[in-house]
C-alpha cells in the first residue's frame, strides 16, 4: 500500500507516468502495418466528332440548259451529296438569289423545276423516289429540308428543268442563274 500512497501523494508524477504510457501505446499502434490500395484512370481523352460532306459537282453547275423552248423535254442533272463526317447531321438545300436577265419578264417564273431525292438509286425513276419540290424556280423556297444523314449516308438528287408552255415571245433570249448551297448542322 505504500506504493499507492506514494503515487497518490505525488499526482504530478502519476500524470506524467500515465502520459508516458499512453504515448508509448499510441506510437506502437500508429507504427503498425496497415493495408492500402489505389487505382488510377490515366489518359482520359475527349475528341469532337466531325460533320463534313462531299458534293459530286462541287464548285460546278448541277445542270445547264441552253436553247430552251416551250414544250421541249426537261433538261436533267444529278448531284451526289454524302456525309463524310463521323456525326449525323440535318441536311438542307438552300437556294440563293436568282439573277434574271429580264426584270420585266423574269424567266425564273417560267422555269418548271422538279427536285427528286433518288437516295442511292442511280436511275432516279420518277414516281418511285420522293419529290422534294415541284413548281417554278421563282417560287422555290429558300431552304428545302433533306432529312438527317447518318455518317457515310449518301443521296443522289435530280434536278429537272423545263421552260413552261406558257412562255411567249417576251422570254426569247432571256436567262436565269441561281446558286444552290448544301448545308448540314
Amino acid at each position: 500500500m505504500s506504493r499507492f500512497k506514494i503515487l497518490a501523494a505525488n499526482p504530478r508524477r502519476s500524470l506524467a507516468a500515465l502520459a508516458t504510457v499512453l504515448v508509448a501505446v499510441g506510437i506502437t499502434g500508429a507504427s503498425g502495418a496497415s493495408f492500402t490500395a489505389s487505382t488510377a484512370n490515366p489518359s482520359n481523352t475527349f475528341t469532337a466528332g466531325t460533320l463534313t460532306m462531299t458534293n459530286s459537282s462541287n464548285a460546278a453547275a448541277i445542270l445547264t440548259a441552253s436553247n430552251m423552248r416551250p414544250a421541249d423535254p426537261a433538261t436533267v442533272g444529278t448531284v451526289d451529296i454524302k456525309n463524310t463526317g463521323s456525326l449525323s447531321g440535318v441536311f438542307t438545300l438552300a437556294k440563293g438569289a436568282i439573277a434574271d436577265s429580264d426584270g420585266s419578264f423574269p424567266m425564273s417564273g417560267k422555269l418548271d423545276v422538279i427536285l427528286t431525292d433518288c437516295g442511292l438509286d442511280s436511275n432516279c425513276a420518277l414516281g418511285v423516289n420522293p419529290v422534294l419540290y415541284t413548281g417554278t424556280l421563282a417560287a422555290m423556297p429558300a431552304s428545302i429540308a433533306l432529312g438527317t444523314f447518318a455518317a457515310a449516308d449518301q443521296h443522289r438528287y435530280q434536278f429537272s428543268v423545263a421552260l413552261d408552255t406558257t412562255a411567249d415571245n417576251n422570254y426569247q433570249g432571256d436567262n436565269s442563274v441561281v446558286p444552290f448551297t448544301w448545308n448540314a448542322s
